[in-house]
């Protein structure tokens, strides 16, 4: 019977030693940042959670002086059927195996689960060490003080939304992570390197005749939006539409460009970061800006080309495909 007891004794302690050895590395592998986001969104275990990880020292004082009082206790029992060394032999073996290495193991892996289903457990120790632990949590928080949020740089993000490619039960999928990992790449690349420099750009002069020839070549190359430059492209005047021009009959009546509705627009430095260009459009209230360097113009950046950017792949549409059968079909006439 006696032996019975302290077998029973010995498994009650080891047990509830080896729940605040889990409990102690599990709660502080938590961050709470991370808590706080998956509380926001409704998760039950990181609200009950949240406050001891935010209370941390408090928590920790409590944890470790139940942990402390339990391995006492357990040392004690099992000295009182063995002798000294002995006992110290086989009480250590006990807790390091059994109630420090496998459940610390184990409560890190499953650190939210855990903590959220021994949460009245973590209450109890904190009210029965209170005495203890709450001058020790002030202590420390003169010393250590509040615990700072840790922020992911770029390129760390960068790396945690690449993981949701690898295979697994992420929520992402690949076009998801695509566009973000593009958004957060805007920052690091300027406007100048994805532009279309002003040499593939079609663009007017004020003095330019608008006839019916002239209406047939832009339809021709399918652009909605004309930039009007100077000769030597060192000023913008605005953009043509070509949807101010549906009802002018150009073949009974030709027009000066200077003499259409020109829409104003800012122009862009072609080292502004990609990142801002989003409210530059805005601002501007057009899809279409010129770059210029150095008070010269030297491209013209879309809506479109910055939307590219993000989605890592170009858009096409009607027009485009169309020029692109007509380049080919060029291409395969010069062949033959």
């Amino acid at each position: 019977m006696g032996d019975f007891v302290l077998i029973f004794q010995v498994l009650f302690l080891l047990t509830f030693s080896a729940i605040c050895s889990g409990l102690n590395v599990g709660i502080m592998s938590l961050q709470p940042a991370d808590l706080k986001r998956k509380a926001k969104l409704g998760d039950k275990r990181a609200k009950r959670v949240l406050p001891y990880r935010k209370n941390s020292h408090l928590t920790i004082s409590g944890i470790v002086f139940t942990n402390v009082a339990l391995i006492s206790a357990n040392a004690l029992v099992i000295d009182t059927r063995l002798n000294g060394f002995a006992a110290g032999l086989l009480s250590t073996l006990l807790i390091v195996v059994f109630a420090e290495v496998l459940p610390q193991a184990w409560f890190s892996r499953y650190a939210l689960s855990f903590c959220s289903r021994f949460a009245w457990l973590l209450r109890l120790m904190i009210i029965v060490s209170y005495p203890i632990s709450k001058p020790l949590q002030i202590l420390m928080d003169k010393i250590l003080g509040h615990e700072q949020m840790l922020l992911h740089t770029r390129g760390e993000l960068g790396i945690l939304i690449g993981e949701h490619l690898l295979p697994g039960a992420s929520e992402l999928d690949e076009d998801e992570v695509e566009i973000m990992k593009g958004a957060l790449s805007l920052s690091t690349k300027q406007v100048s390197s994805i532009m279309t420099p002003i040499e593939e750009v079609y663009w007017l002069t004020l003095n330019t005749l608008v006839d019916g020839g002239k209406i047939n070549e832009i339809k021709a190359n399918g652009w909605s939006r004309i930039p009007i430059f100077d000769m030597d492209e060192a000023k913008f005047h605005g953009i043509l539409l070509m949807k101010d021009l549906v009802d002018v009959d150009f073949d009974e009546e030709p027009i000066y460009v200077e003499d259409l509705p020109l829409h104003k627009s800012a122009v862009v430095n072609g080292q502004t970061a990609l990142d801002t260009m989003f409210r530059k459009f805005i601002a501007a209230k057009t899809h279409l800006i010129p770059v210029v360097i150095n008070s010269k113009i030297i491209g013209i950046v879309t809506i479109e080309d910055l939307l590219e950017e993000i989605l890592g792949h170009e858009i096409e549409d009607e027009s485009d495909t169309s020029r692109n059968i007509q380049k080919n079909e060029a291409v395969h006439e010069n062949a033959s």
